[in-house]
């Protein structure tokens, strides 16, 4: 995407599904390690009803690389492609980008309709991702000329069925190459696995939305989170991890759907 007016810096990648209708468009973010294109199907599905926009954050993707990966940094990027929009957008995140989502609303709360954050608190983990780049940075990519040649060398390094499946969407194979700032991402995962202090809140309709087998929103994040955001409603899909988007994809749709319809 070409630069515009005013703006400074080369834009977000995004993904467009449907056409602008009388309700606002929906901007979904990918969490950690993702990118607009593992949103397709559901992107697909509630764009029957509304434009749904699916953005690469920086250092994922096709969106720009940049040294810095931090949240006020992430929501910024958010914003000037929203502001492109006119009115307020609804807003989607999953895990990493719930937390690029809720920075954005409380950094551009004009810019937010309702928001939709998925299995993430405003809070630090204590865990790090960062055993997951070393494996893929072990991949000898030399060696791949597709997509499940990748698969079976990060199975020999550990990685699980399912994390090999997502990993490899994001592996440019005929260029061998990852679409992930590797190198910028493991220096900056205590910032990924924090959030920043936020002398801000916002009032708007925000659904907490989280798998009933995950442990990332627990009830003692929750008046930390009606602190930031008020309004904030809970809701817990049965039998769903933290990728409930992927263990319960109907039933996930279905209650973003109603949040954003009500």
């Amino acid at each position: 995407m070409g630069d515009g007016g005013g703006i400074t810096g080369p834009m977000l990648n995004t993904i467009t599904h449907g056409v602008a209708t009388d309700l606002p468009p929906l901007f979904i973010v990918h969490g950690l390690y993702g990118s607009a294109r593992n949103w397709g199907v559901i992107a697909k599905r509630l764009s029957d009803q509304r434009q749904v926009i699916a953005m690469d954050l920086r250092n994922h993707g096709a969106s720009p690389w940049n040294t810095v990966h931090r949240y006020r940094e992430m929501a910024d990027d958010m914003g000037e492609i929203i502001s492109r929009f006119d009115g307020k957008a609804d807003v989607l995140g999953h895990s990493m980008g719930g937390k690029a989502a809720m920075m954005l609303a409380l950094r551009h709360p004009d810019l937010v309709r309702r928001l939709v954050v998925a299995d993430i608190a405003p809070v630090a983990y204590q865990h790090s991702q960062i055993e997951f780049i070393t494996a893929m940075k072990a991949v000898d990519l030399t060696r791949v000329e597709r997509r499940s040649d990748a698969e079976a060398q990060l199975a020999d390094l550990g990685v699980g069925r399912a994390l090999q499946s997502f990993f490899t969407q994001s592996l440019d194979v005929p260029a061998k190459r990852w679409r992930l700032n590797l190198d910028v991402l493991a220096a900056e995962m205590v910032q990924i696995m924090s959030f920043p202090q936020v002398d801000a809140t916002w009032a708007g309709a925000a659904l907490f939305l989280s798998g009933s087998t995950s442990d990332y929103v627990l009830p003692e994040h929750r008046p930390l989170i009606r602190a930031l955001f008020p309004k904030a409603r809970f809701a817990r899909l049965a039998g769903a991890g933290h990728w409930l988007h992927a263990d319960k994809p109907r039933e996930f749709e279905a209650t973003v759907r109603v949040f954003l319809n009500a």
